[in-house]
């Protein structure tokens, strides 16, 4: 008999299933749907008869399908990090305790530390303790900066930068959200750790989808105050991981953060300004009642705009509403009451917050001040601050462009002339001035107008343990 007919075909198992990463998403080929070993984030997707899900199921994917299938990953784009941390800081007891946390979580989760309390050294070492490429994802051009410079010094390699004009990703990369957003449906599976700094930000709908179009199974979120106005923030779960350590300000304050006062101060508007003040309330009141619009829900300003913004006794109402506001932000006694603060702090390191740029520029022109908004160029920024934290300025005024992630550790006074309502803004304000230096004591003045719309925004604004 011919051996030709006789041989045996060599048996063959089952194709492996394929992982793939795609536009911020992950393909599964291999599979059927309706099969149980699907993991639950995956979806049929018709249009490419493949299943699909959120590049950010990739860990719990791998995970559910590990032992259940012979997986092929073509997903993972990321690398094992090579350079070793050449700069080690014996971290503080507070650190340590917050890397372990989220060591123990699996390397995903929210850590919450005060502002000057040394939240991108826990990330160095968590960048170190897991050496995989990362990227960083901060809300300011200034912070992009500033990560550049402590990932450059402490790695002592190149790291890529994008956004601000620069596109160079590397193992080790900066960028802002509003470039994450952009890039991340190719940029993805470049990392397998993702850094969110000030992580507040991430919920909102662009942000949010960036994190999702990231298969990175590392997640670090910072930030000082997590906390929405919009509630949000239990979105971080999903998207990050949970809370896993959290310090206050109260907690730190002394050991590892300079000791601190804070002091409301109560001014008077002058007679004028009490009478177009009120007259300008009363108007813009009045339109209120007459809609029959409740102020308090959680769209009830975005319904005032869109009912004022119809009629001529709408805008009017809403100048009247903008000029109530403008009288008590920059009421004739608290100018008078910044320019003493400035002179009872000579020689001090003063940061003036306001609400708004007119303000901002008010502040400016009577004390002969620098100023720093929105407008202000980064150079022109970045010179202001180097000169501010060398002594050659003693002060400052800002609208809320220092309100985040600024460095200045010099800062011990912080005078807020006028600012929303949001308990987060309010801490970060504070936390300008508490990076610990021997013997520094920092204090924060809050000038509020009496009789005005201030007295209610300053109440919200200190529902924080730091203030009681």
């Amino acid at each position: 008999m011919s051996a030709r007919g006789s041989a045996a075909e060599p048996s063959r198992g089952p194709a492996p299933v394929e992982l793939s990463f795609f536009a911020g998403t992950l393909e599964l080929r291999g599979l059927a749907q309706g099969d149980p070993r699907v993991p639950e984030a995956f979806r049929w997707d018709e249009r490419s008869a493949c299943l699909r899900a959120p590049a950010m199921a990739y860990a719990e994917s791998v995970r559910a399908l590990h032992g259940q299938v012979e997986l092929l990953d073509r997903a993972r784009g990321y690398s094992v990090l090579e350079p070793p941390l050449r700069v080690r800081r014996e971290p503080r007891p507070f650190q340590r305790e917050a890397l372990e946390a989220w060591l123990r979580a699996q390397g995903r989760g929210v850590v919450v530390l005060p502002t000057g309390a040394g939240k991108s050294h826990v990330a160095v070492m968590a960048i170190d303790a897991k050496r995989r490429s990362a990227l960083v994802v901060a809300p300011t051009l200034d912070l992009v900066r500033q990560w550049h410079a402590l990932l450059r010094r402490s790695f002592g390699e190149p790291v890529g930068l994008i956004g601000g004009g620069s596109h160079d990703p590397r193992p080790l990369t900066v960028t802002t959200y509003d470039s994450a957003y952009l890039h991340m449906d190719h940029l993805g599976a470049r990392y397998g750790l993702v850094v969110f700094d000030e992580c507040h930000h991430l919920p909102s709908a662009s942000y949010a989808l960036s994190a999702k179009s990231c298969l990175a199974p590392f997640r670090l979120g910072l930030t000082a105050t997590p906390e929405r106005a919009d509630e949000r923030e239990l979105e971080l779960s999903q998207l990050i991981g949970p809370v896993i350590y959290r310090k206050d300000i109260t907690e730190l304050s002394g050991s590892y953060l300079a000791s601190y006062d804070t002091e409301r101060i109560i001014v008077e508007l002058t007679q004028a300004e009490r009478e177009e003040h009120d007259a300008e309330r009363a108007l813009y009141l009045a339109f209120v009642r007459q809609q029959g619009l409740r102020l308090g829900s959680p769209d009830g300003w975005q319904q005032f705009l869109r009912v004022a913004m119809r009629s001529e006794p709408g805008r009017r109402a809403f100048r009247a509403h903008r000029r109530q506001r403008e009288l008590a932000f920059a009421a004739h006694a608290k100018l008078e009451l910044v320019e003493q603060l400035l002179d009872e702090h000579r020689g001090g390191r003063v940061i003036v917050f306001t609400q708004d740029n007119a303000t901002a520029y008010e502040v400016a022109r009577r004390c002969l001040l620098p100023i720093i908004t929105h407008q202000t160029k980064l150079r022109e920024r970045a010179e202001i601050l180097e000169r501010f934290s060398e002594g050659e300025y003693g002060a400052v005024v800002t609208s809320k462009v220092l309100n985040e992630g600024v460095d200045v550790p010099d800062a011990n006074v912080a005078i807020v002339l006028s600012g929303s309502g949001s308990v987060r803004e309010h801490v970060q304000r504070l936390g300008r001035v508490l990076r610990q230096r021997d013997g520094k004591r920092a204090v924060l003045y809050e000038l509020v107008s009496g009789g005005t719309g201030e007295t209610s925004t300053s109440d919200r604004r200190r529902e924080h343990s730091a203030y009681r």
